[in-house]
């Protein structure tokens, strides 16, 4: 049995990453390094991607820091995954300035037989490495399959998708991919949609305006944590993902009551990630402070 009760396949990156509040070349950045940072302050978490020969070691040592299995973090010669990004008024959306696939697009991820989460998410990654892991993990052993994807994969990729979709649990997805995979302006109706190619449950993440959540036939709205500031928004939804699953992971409840829950433990994790560059902010967060953000955050959305 796996000591990995959470197992994530997603990027690890070296971004670029521009904000009214700064600029800096090279950030540790993709989104299995926001997921498993994020999701260990739960339960410890598998980590299933790739990296090149340019992956500095520093970055590497960082995830150490917490409990993130390495056993899968795959190193081909070539560079690493590579995001160019900008913010500028609008820090929900950015202005993508250069994609690099580089050694993603000769990975294949290899699991073995004590590779046996409870819980896998699929993270914001190409579809047919997302089908290839989950046709290795068996079921029921994983309990709760759990799915990330974008616009690129919903335009190039659309029937490896929905392969995916009907069979996950969950998908997380912010409101723009929401519509451009169901045809639907109503965010509530692109939910319904989607719970009919598969996934019982689904969270729409809308940014700086919360995510609203679709269980079943129950429905819940969530604002996010208020911030006077945000630095860099890059990795918040992956973060945010991290929390949700992290708790899950923790409870193995994934009634309405306790996603609503990790929803909040998930947005709390986000607010911390945007106050600075990469995974700086989540390297000094402690216990005591995501207890005290949680329990203001309970005041403010008390009704």
């Amino acid at each position: 049995m796996s000591k990995f009760p959470l197992m994530v396949i997603g990027t690890v990156a070296i971004d670029s990453v521009e904000t009214p509040f700064g600029k800096q070349e090279q950030v540790f950045g993709g989104s299995a390094s926001y997921f498993s940072y994020a999701a260990s302050f739960f339960v410890p978490v598998n980590l299933v991607a790739v990296v090149g020969a340019d992956f500095p070691d520093s970055y590497r040592a960082i995830l150490k820091e917490r409990p993130i299995g390495l056993e899968h973090l795959v190193a081909l010669p070539g560079k690493t995954f590579h995001w160019k990004g900008k913010y500028e008024g609008d820090l929900n959306s950015a202005q993508t300035l250069a994609t690099e696939l580089n050694v993603l697009t000769e990975f294949r991820p290899m699991l073995g037989p004590a590779d046996e989460p409870k819980l896998l998410f699929l993270a914001n990654i190409d579809p047919e490495l997302q089908l290839d892991v989950l046709n290795q993990v068996k079921r029921p052993k994983c309990r709760f399959v759990a799915c990330d994807t974008m616009n690129y994969w919903i335009g190039t990729k659309l029937p490896v998708l929905r392969t995916v979709l009907s069979r996950i649990n969950m998908l997380v997805i912010n409101d723009g991919e929401a519509r451009l995979l169901t045809g639907s302006g109503s965010l509530i109706r692109s939910a319904r949609k989607i719970q009919s190619m598969g996934p019982d449950i689904v969270i729409v993440k809308k940014g700086e305006h919360g995510a609203i959540l679709v269980h079943g036939e129950q429905i819940f709205v969530l604002p996010a944590y208020p911030l006077e500031e945000v630095f860099d928004p890059t990795g918040a939804g992956d973060t945010f993902a991290g929390g949700v699953m992290g708790h899950l992971a923790k409870t193995m409840d994934f009634s309405f009551e306790n996603v609503k829950t990790a929803m909040v433990q998930g947005a709390v994790i986000a607010s911390f990630t945007v106050e600075r560059f990469g995974l700086e902010r989540l390297r000094e967060l402690g216990t005591r402070e995501i207890e005290e953000r949680i329990s203001l955050f309970r005041k403010i959305c008390k009704f």
